[in-house]
């Protein structure tokens, strides 16, 4: 797998997978206490954006490394 071909693979895995790690560690206003007037009370309190980066990251690292050892296994050949 060429290196331009690994990292648009690798971002596009990353950006994906931030979708199913970003839900992880939200907490609502209304669990958290403090309903801000005017907002919901599903609003997100607070959010931790690089504790959620990191472990996207590495969650993306785990698959990317699946996808490319497959990947290298097929263009190997028999």
């Amino acid at each position: 797998m060429r290196t331009s071909v690994a990292l648009a693979t690798f971002f596009c895995m990353w950006f994906i997978t931030l979708f199913v790690v970003l839900p992880f560690f939200a907490r609502t206003q209304e669990e958290a206490g403090t309903i801000v007037p005017g907002t919901p009370e599903s609003a997100p309190s607070k959010v931790n954006i690089w504790k959620i980066f990191a472990v996207n990251t590495l969650v993306a690292s785990v698959a990317f490394s699946g996808v490319y050892a497959l990947v290298s296994s097929l263009e190997a050949g028999p």
